[in-house]
């Protein structure tokens, strides 16, 4: 992948408040594949102390976003057209580490999947399979 597609989606991905919100950052950028952090902070706790379904599913389905980019002209972003999540365990740790792949890239639709793991003392745990659809749509 070349440089110029990658700082394509540092940009998009800098332009995004929410991800800001939550502390996520980019960790690994290749073709069909993104990776995103995010620190479970005090603020994104839901009532039992486990980070919120909020937003493992929020750095989840961007992870999934930017695998599709990785591999769209240029000119082209994409939106979300659908996508459901299956939790399979509380995310207990310090962090989440979302991992979005390209299942099947498309002109008009890509279909991705994400797994987010949480990561706690360095034992990652999977937690949540995410599968969607994006849309390609002009910039």
């Amino acid at each position: 992948m070349d440089t110029t597609s990658s700082d394509r989606i540092h940009t998009s991905f800098n332009a995004q408040s929410m991800m800001a919100t939550l502390g996520a950052e980019i960790d690994h950028i290749e073709e069909g594949l993104v990776r995103i952090t995010a620190p479970i902070l005090e603020g994104a706790k839901q009532q039992q102390g486990f980070g919120h379904a909020g937003l493992t599913f929020s750095i989840g389905d961007s992870a999934a976003g930017y695998a599709a980019l990785t591999v769209m002209p240029l000119d082209m972003e994409v939106v979300t057209a659908e996508i459901k999540i299956n939790l399979i365990a509380p995310a207990r740790g310090q962090r989440l580490i979302a991992t979005g792949r390209i299942i099947k890239p498309g002109k008009r639709l890509c279909v991705v999947t994400s797994e987010v793991h949480a990561d706690q003392d360095g034992q990652q745990t999977l937690i949540a399979i995410l599968q969607g659809t994006m849309v390609p749509v002009p910039r």
